[in-house]
């Protein structure tokens, strides 16, 4: 059985966009077969991924082809560099992500209450958006 990989934090930074390099990585691993299951149900047309696609008002399968026929992350980086400028987009998605998890919305507080009981970490009180949650589940936090 192979060792998990975890794609990076949401919380790291390309081009000005929280939560790009980690879907880079989550495009990678499901190109090569690596996706977590955990992760597979939400790729690339759900949940925070859907979410960036929708903020860089991007296609999901054209972005997946620029990810999947470049090598490094500097020729996704000049790619967006290029094709992406929606400053008012980027920074209210890179608002709401530091912040989900705190709006009032009861459905959503109970199932991120939810996740981090399933996870072991009801107990973690600095838990307090998703970001926080990804990270510990991931173990950087």
């Amino acid at each position: 059985m192979s060792e998990t990989i975890y794609p990076r934090s949401p919380r790291e930074v390309m081009n000005g966009w929280l939560y790009l390099p980690r879907f880079i990585d989550k495009i990678r691993l499901f190109n090569a077969g690596r996706l977590h299951e955990d992760y597979q149900p939400n790729f690339a047309l759900r949940g925070f991924d859907a979410q960036w696609l929708k903020a860089a008002g991007l296609e999901a399968d054209a972005f997946i082809a620029v990810v999947v026929n470049s090598l490094t992350d500097g020729q996704v980086s000049d790619w967006i560099g290029r094709h992406v400028d929606r400053p008012v987009e980027q920074g209210a998605f890179n608002q709401w992500l530091i912040q989900h998890g705190r709006e009032d919305d009861a459905d959503l507080l109970a199932r991120f209450e939810t996740r981090k009981a399933q996870a072991g970490l009801s107990h973690r009180n600095d838990i307090t958006i998703f970001v926080d949650f990804i990270d510990a589940d991931e173990k950087r936090l």
